[in-house]
């Protein structure tokens, strides 16, 4: 659990990614890019981060909820075919832009739900969400 200060200017889904950040920074993780998107033409998708775990590629989907008690909506129930089809367009996007065909990589997830009473933040990690 993470507990970080929340400021007036950010939304949830932008408190999630910092605590995912920070959360993968603890456990060795470089972070590369944020919210990565092609600059021109239709949008492909976004890239929440990109990471590098000793010598491979992450990429990294991280999706916040609230924790309601009365009812809980898990943040990975929210990553859906779409969104993992628009990941994969977007990183296809990423590895040719940066001649990076040959790099190992990997998809990831970070759920994170928020306890907005008490400030603290319960994050999961699901590695290799594409197996």
């Amino acid at each position: 659990m993470l507990n970080i200060f929340k400021k007036p200017t950010l939304s949830l889904g932008q408190l999630g990614e910092k605590a995912a950040a920070i959360y993968l920074k603890r456990l060795g993780y470089k972070i590369l890019c944020t919210n990565f998107t092609n600059p021109a033409g239709r949008r492909l998708g976004e890239i929440d981060l990109i990471t590098k775990n000793n010598e491979e590629l992450v990429f990294v989907e991280v999706k916040t909820r609230k924790n309601n008690f009365n009812q809980v909506i898990l943040p990975e129930e929210n990553i859906t075919s779409q969104k993992l089809y628009k990941l994969k367009k977007i990183v296809s996007y990423y590895l040719q832009t940066n001649n990076l065909w040959n790099q190992t990589y990997r998809f990831d997830a970070v759920t994170v739900l928020y306890n907005e009473n008490t400030k603290i933040f319960k994050i999961k990690h699901l590695k290799n969400i594409f197996l």
